[in-house]
C-alpha cells in the first residue's frame, strides 16, 4: 500500500497513522496483516506493504526508551557469539520490562544511568534507517554486570567465561576496546569482575 511505503521500516505511533489514515482504516490493515502492532498504539509496517524488510534492533530501540541492544542480541548481531538469539535484548535506565509481540520477545535490562551512555554506536542500515547498539566491549560488560551471581575472581575465570560460556574466539575477545571497560568500571557494578576484564585484554 502505497500511504504506507511512506514509513519504511520506521515504527511508527497512531497518531502519526491517524494523519494519514482513519482509525477504521488503521484497524482494516491491522487485520491484513499489513499493520503489525507491537503495543498498544505502536505498530511497524509489514514487509509486503512497505517493501522493506523489519529490522527488530530498530523496533526495539523505539519500543522503549532509552535503550540499546546489547547483551548476547548484540554479540550475535556483530557475529562474536555462534547461537541464533530468539529474543531482542537491550539495556535501558527504566525499570526492566519485556514485551512479547509478532515480532519475539524483546527483554529489556536496567543499568545504572551513569554507566548507560558509554560504548554506544549508532548502526547506519543502507543510508536509510540507523539504530543504537552497542559496541562489542560494552555489550560484554553488560553481560558481566547484568547476569546475577556471576562471579569471576581470576582472569583465568574471565578467560573461560568469554570463549567457554558465551563461546567468543579468544582472539576476538582479546579485541575488545580496553578504554571501553576502564570506562565501565569506573561507574559501573561488578568492578571486580570487570577488573579481571580488563586484566585479560591487558595480557
Amino acid at each position: 500500500m502505497r500511504l504506507l511505503e511512506q514509513f519504511g521500516a520506521i515504527p511508527v505511533n497512531s497518531a502519526v497513522l491517524t494523519s494519514v489514515l482513519s482509525e477504521y482504516r488503521i484497524a482494516a490493515l491491522e487485520k491484513t496483516g499489513d499493520l503489525v502492532r507491537l503495543k498498544r498504539g505502536f505498530f511497524v509496517v509489514s514487509p509486503q506493504a512497505s517493501g522493506q524488510a523489519i529490522s527488530r534492533e530498530l523496533a526495539a530501540n523505539h519500543l522503549f526508551g532509552p535503550s540499546y541492544v546489547s547483551l548476547e542480541s548484540a554479540l550475535s548481531y556483530y557475529g562474536l557469539i555462534p547461537e541464533k538469539v530468539y529474543a531482542v535484548r537491550s539495556v535501558t535506565i527504566k525499570r526492566a520490562k519485556t514485551f512479547s509481540t509478532p515480532l519475539g520477545r524483546f527483554d529489556y535490562v536496567t543499568v545504572p544511568e551513569k554507566y548507560f551512555p558509554i560504548g554506544i554506536r549508532q548502526e547506519i542500515v543502507e543510508d536509510r534507517y540507523s539504530f543504537l547498539i552497542a559496541e562489542p566491549a560494552k555489550a560484554v560488560c553488560d553481560m558481566i554486570v547484568a547476569t546475577h551471581y556471576l562471579r569471576l575472581q581470576s582472569m583465568r575465570a574471565m578467560q573461560d567465561y568469554l570463549t567457554e560460556d558465551l563461546r567468543i574466539d579468544f582472539d576476538m575477545a582479546k579485541s575488545l576496546d580496553k578504554t571501553i571497560v576502564s570506562q565501565c568500571i569506573e561507574v559501573g557494578k561488578k568492578k571486580r569482575e570487570l577488573k579481571q576484564l580488563l586484566n585479560f585484554l591487558e595480557n
